[in-house]
């Protein structure tokens, strides 16, 4: 028989007979600030890595490509064993678990810095993953774990709000360090953060498992999960640059689905599966890790072209584009409690769609920016991507980790971990690759109506994958008017990108938000201990 539990230091000598045990490892408050401080490195190093890709290639003498294996080691390595990450920490303890994944998140970020080589470098990100995905979900499940149903809501809430504050914080902090150090120091900076990480989880984690009794592990779910995600994940993020239609994008999809859909096939028929297709008869659950992953989608895609639309196409430092987008990282402070407590009168059936609307009215308010916009026009979307992203955060955190089993919480978390990566990697692969197809067919014809002669605007057709990322194809030795037409119609271009992106996550948030309102049961109550 299942069982989740959690072990509390004894009392103080002298306590009278009777009395509740008072230990720091019983308060689930401290427990929220010990997974708080791992979680916030892991995601702060996540943000900061697309801010100092320009130093490395620079130092490092690496390619493009090399540049994107820097981010695609860490997000294929983690994404594919998240889940493993969970019921690893489910069945031998949550708090190990998570402390080996600190100790490991730590030492391969200073590796990264040591290492000398854009290899090494490659080596070492896809080692940091791996931790990530020991650490990532079992801070899900260790709250699940101490906290009472009635303020899991606001913890997941608090916990929102450190994810959301921490990835928005990383391109300022980035930017300062690569400013004033060099962008070693962005991967240092982890080591002082996780030996705190660490001494303080070892003062305050309650020992949190589910005994389960002696099974055999599962090994092949392991294989198949990984497999399939593995190359489901390599598709996405590779599909931009190979082609949505290529064999070898639409090979690599196609064989992640059919590996996944064999895994799921598999953990059917097995009486401790890695991953228990009983989850997915809630409802709810089902439809947070389809929302969750639209929410992240539209949260990592807009940060990405945006961050190139305030550099590239504004020609703002990374230090003043990251102060930009305050409004941002302010709103998620203000929305992942909110989110919370609405969630906790409301239920996520309420607080998610109202998350997503507010993301698709700012989608649809990007329509009105052109490449000299004010910054009057800017900010009031970030305001709205912040607060929706927040409420949709800790409200579908509490509809997929709380309507699961407590003793399947690492499980659940790790869920929620995937669907998140999973959406961030489709976000930023579809919508370049949206952004870099409209600029392709658009880019003639903005800079002859700029004012670039029809032949040379036609000679500049192969500079597309520049204007696509906000660069215009400009020298020194222009002429200044030649110059000037050049930067206008690239940017004109880029905008025409930007516009496609932004209808498109438009109809996504209009989606993810029908799908909670119309399909999520009334009620939030959480699971039973139980299967």
């Amino acid at each position: 028989m299942s069982s989740t539990t959690v072990d509390t230091s004894p009392p103080p000598a002298g306590s009278p007979p009777g009395a509740p045990k008072k230990s720091r490892r019983a308060n689930p408050w401290l427990t929220l600030i010990a997974v708080a401080i791992g979680l916030f490195m892991v995601n702060l190093d996540g943000s900061v890595v697309a801010i100092a890709n320009p130093e490395i290639g620079r130092d490092l003498g690496a390619s493009t490509a090399d540049l994107q294996w820097v981010t695609n080691a860490y997000l294929i390595a983690m994404a594919a064993l998240l889940i493993l990450g969970g019921k690893l920490g489910d069945r031998l303890g949550r708090h190990t678990v998570y402390m080996v994944g600190t100790v490991g998140f730590t030492l391969a970020s200073v590796a990264i810095g040591l290492a000398g080589s854009i290899e090494g470098v490659i080596a070492f990100r896809a080692a940091q993953g791996v931790f990530a995905a020991l650490l990532i979900p079992n801070t899900l499940g260790l709250l699940r774990a101490v906290f009472p149903p009635r303020k899991f809501g606001m913890a997941v809430g608090l916990w929102a709000m450190v994810a959301s504050c921490s990835t928005a914080l990383g391109p300022i902090v980035g930017g300062l360090l690569i400013e004033h150090v060099d962008w070693e120091s962005v991967f240092y900076i982890n080591a002082p953060i996780g030996v705190f990480a660490l001494v303080f989880s070892l003062l305050v984690l309650p020992k949190s498992k589910d005994s389960t009794g002696h099974h055999r592990f599962d090994v092949p779910g392991v294989l198949l999960l990984a497999l399939g995600l593995v190359a489901l994940i390599f598709g996405v993020v590779k599909g931009e640059t190979w082609g949505w239609t290529s064999g070898g994008t639409l090979g690599s999809i196609a064989a992640g689905l059919a590996v996944l859909a064999v895994f799921c096939w598999y953990e059917t028929r097995q009486e401790h599966p890695l991953l228990p297709m009983r989850l997915f008869r809630n409802r709810s659950l089902t439809i947070g890790t389809l929302v969750t992953a639209i929410n992240f989608f539209v949260m990592l895609g807009v940060i990405f072209f945006v961050m190139l639309y305030l550099q590239n196409v504004r020609g703002f430092s990374p230090v003043e584009a990251g102060v930009r987008t305050l409004p941002f990282s302010l709103a998620t402070v203000v929305a992942a409690p909110l989110g919370a407590a609405l969630t906790q009168r409301f239920g996520p059936r309420v607080t998610m769609p109202a998350g997503m609307v507010l993301q698709a009215a700012a989608s649809l308010w990007m329509l009105t920016w052109d490449a000299g916009s004010a910054y009057t026009a800017m900010w009031p979307p970030f305001l709205a991507i912040g607060l929706g992203v927040g409420m949709v955060m800790s409200a579908s955190s509490d509809a997929i980790v709380g309507n699961a089993p407590r003793k399947d919480g690492g499980v659940a978390g790790g869920l929620q971990a995937t669907s998140l990566q999973i959406g961030g990697a489709l976000g930023t692969s579809v919508l370049v690759s949206l952004i870099s197809s409209k600029v392709g067919s658009t880019l003639t014809g903005e800079l002859t109506s700029a004012g670039v002669p029809a032949k040379a605007a036609a000679g500049f057709g192969e500079a597309k994958d520049a204007v696509a990322m906000g660069v215009s194809p400009v020298t020194g030795s222009m002429p200044a008017q030649l110059r000037a037409a050049v930067v206008e119609g690239s940017g004109n271009a880029f905008m025409n990108g930007v516009h496609s992106a932004v209808l498109v996550t438009a109809a996504l948030c209009v989606l993810g938000a029908l799908l909670a309102g119309f399909g999520m049961h009334r009620s939030s109550a959480q699971a039973p201990d139980g299967s």
